[in-house]
């Protein structure tokens, strides 16, 4: 036996999801997908930001690019706090790194050499780290201490796992 929905049906019944999801009033939160951006600002700086959080995206992070937009990098996030460690291996591209306390606030910036596969480890832990071209930070006057604006409100679409 055919059963037979017509598409007006079929539009009605997705509106009416589309509709209830934007009701909710406690965000679904998700895990990011490879190429996933958000726009963070700090002292009056934008940037471009990749989101990886999940053990995939994080593992592979900028692995294998031969270059990064100056005002570009990528968002590292974990689940819980933890003395983060970073690599280069497989990553031809010179990084600074900024590892970011719950609020945005920027708790040590380390740089980190093309293809060193020395663990680069965040003194204190930490669930946010944040990949941009070497000396992006001092060149744009940012130092430990300074926090991105509205940092929370960013990242709440995503969930580390």
């Amino acid at each position: 036996m055919k059963t037979h929905v017509s598409s007006r049906v079929l539009v009605t019944l997705a509106a009416l999801l589309i509709a209830s999801t934007a009701c909710r009033k406690d965000p679904v939160r998700r895990v990011g997908m490879p190429g996933d951006r958000i726009t963070l600002t700090i002292s009056g700086k934008v940037l471009d930001v990749e989101v990886a959080s999940d053990d995939p995206s994080r593992r592979l992070g900028l692995m294998h690019r031969k270059s990064l937009p100056e005002n570009a990098g990528m968002l590292f996030m974990y689940p819980e706090p933890q003395r983060l460690s970073f690599w280069m291996k497989n990553t031809q591209v010179p990084l600074s790194i900024a590892f970011l306390d719950d609020k945005g606030a920027i708790v040590q910036i380390k740089d980190m050499a093309p293809l060193d596969e020395r663990e680069t480890r965040c003194d204190t832990p930490v669930r946010q780290a944040l990949e941009v071209n070497q000396g992006w930070f001092g060149r744009n006057g940012i130092k430990v201490g300074d926090a991105f604006t509205d940092f929370q409100e960013k990242i709440q679409g995503f969930r580390a796992n």
